[in-house]
């Protein structure tokens, strides 16, 4: 198969879909790699690594897109990379269709194989190709919601972690996922005090077993959610339905309620957000304020560590690209039924329920076809 790796375009998106490390794995099986140009200058890999991987460089994003029979990205294509995409070509990346009916409508116009790594599934639920950078922008969370918090940048001036004497920050985490653990792992790690809510009662006892003493877990719901976002230093929005849009569980009245310099990173942002007043931002311009509290609410948190999340996300996505390269992806996603899951648009139609349901689209059986 031939398989392209065009440079990312989105702003401040430095991450690339593959290492040299993954394009020495599909050239040695006999399959060919074509990389745009600098593609993996930002996370740290140079054009001559992957030549010596075997790859083939070329100078433009027009050159790989008219090449390749699939193309790996990280993040979902922008609206100048729309006319590039050919009828039949395979895309394998993060797409999250339910947050953003433009490019849910472009894919069905252009007719590509629409494989999504969010929606990839086992059989015990788990989403391997969203563990990785869910694992990152966890931790992210913790990390800018700390920053935020600094007086200069318009938060309350607190420390997370307080100092002896000074009682620590007061963390609110709402979804005890992947992101949600990680998120109150670290801040946990830096001393905050820290809740982690979720409507999961197996989940709350696994992550009651898990935590250290500063971590509470509590049942969620409405009353409980609006009582604490009051007394709330640093809330993060760590809700997952995938496939879907995110419900808004923090409403914009919600926000009246809380103190002015209050922080907010909502990184259920790439499915539409978990808090009622996100919109998606970028590392350029990362946070904007509503009745005083500070939303951070970039949509690829991850891309600001490009080294470590590109080896991450190359470490998950590869067994899934050799077979999608071995077999083709009609055979690969009859004979994988995690591949098949991530399939939401083939040839201009859905086969994605969170799809449909997001823009009223009718829903047609993938088996039908595959």
């Amino acid at each position: 198969m031939i398989i392209g790796v065009p440079k990312e375009i989105k702003n401040n998106e430095n991450r690339v879909a593959l290492t040299p490390a993954g394009a020495l794995e599909l050239t040695k099986r006999g399959h060919k790699v074509f990389v745009q140009s600098t593609a993996g200058e930002g996370s740290g890999f140079q054009d001559e690594e992957y030549k010596e991987s075997g790859a083939k460089i070329l100078k433009t994003i027009e050159e790989v897109y008219k090449k390749a029979e699939m193309i790996m990205k990280v993040k979902e294509p922008i609206k100048k990379e729309y006319k590039l995409i050919r009828e039949d070509q395979l895309l394998f990346t993060y797409f999250h269709f339910a947050s953003y009916k433009p490019l849910t409508m472009a894919m069905i116009k252009q007719k590509a194989i629409c494989l999504a790594y969010e929606t990839v599934e086992l059989d015990d639920r788990t989403l391997p190709l969203l563990v990785p950078m869910s694992e990152v922008a966890g931790r992210m969370a913790t990390q800018e919601g700390a920053k935020y918090l600094e007086k200069p940048m318009g938060g309350l001036g607190i420390l997370l972690g307080g100092v002896p004497g000074v009682q620590p920050a007061k963390v609110m985490v709402i979804g005890g996922g992947v992101v949600g653990t990680q998120a109150a792992k670290m801040a946990a790690g830096m001393g905050a005090s820290v809740k982690i809510l979720d409507i999961n009662l197996n989940r709350l006892r696994y992550l009651a077993d898990i935590m250290p003493p500063n971590v509470e877990t509590i049942h969620s719901n409405e009353l409980i959610i609006r009582k604490l976002v009051q007394r709330s230093d640093l809330i993060i929005g760590a809700v997952l339905i995938p496939g879907a849009k995110a419900p808004n569980l923090i409403t914009r009245d919600m926000l009246k309620t809380m103190r002015p310099g209050t922080v907010i990173v909502d990184v259920a942002v790439d499915q539409g957000g978990c808090i009622e007043t996100c919109k998606p931002t970028t590392h350029a311009k990362p946070t904007y304020v509503v009745d005083g509290v500070v939303h951070y609410c970039v949509a690829n948190m991850p891309g600001a560590v490009p080294y470590t999340s590109t080896i991450a996300l190359t470490n998950a996505t590869l067994p899934y690209a050799v077979q999608l390269a071995e077999k083709g992806w009609r055979q690969a996603c009859k004979e994988s039924r995690p591949l098949r899951f991530g399939l939401n648009i083939i040839k201009g139609k859905v086969v994605y329920r969170g799809v449909a349901d997001a823009f009223n689209l009718k829903l047609h059986d993938e088996n039908d076809l595959l």
